[in-house]
């Protein structure tokens, strides 16, 4: 490792990650199920599993108890357990899940701009004249 600056315990950093910096991020936020995950704890508050579990709709319990995990693994969420008969779990968005809102904020503005034209692009490339 002659050369090599890094620290021990510091990674690598992957093609993907050199190619493109934000990979990571994208890698955590914009997995399949997290933003909506995140979108509601957002909007609606600490919620029990149920709850959120029946604002999402169509995520399958197994696919939010993995999400929810791996959320609170991230610290993007935070699982509060209250040892009460019968226990009763609570999740929030964490301060750093809420750091994400203005990121959110401008996506939902870039949608409401720009889904039309997206639309339109797809239609012209699907059936050209």
């Amino acid at each position: 490792m002659a050369g090599d600056t890094r620290s021990r315990t510091e990674p690598a950093a992957t093609e993907a990650e050199l190619a493109c910096p934000i990979a990571p991020v994208v890698d955590i936020v914009f997995s399949r199920w997290t933003t909506p995950i995140l979108w509601t704890l957002h909007t609606h508050g600490r919620q029990r599993f149920v709850e959120l579990e029946r604002r999402i709709g169509t995520i399958t319990p197994k696919v939010l108890t993995q999400r929810l995990r791996q959320l609170e693994r991230d610290g993007l969420v935070v699982r509060t357990y209250h040892p009460e008969v019968p226990p009763r779990v609570e999740y929030e968005i964490s301060g750093l899940g809420r750091s994400l809102a203005p990121l959110f904020a401008h996506l939902a503005e870039w949608a409401d701009t720009h889904l039309g034209e997206v639309e339109r692009a797809r239609q012209a490339y699907d059936d050209p004249p």
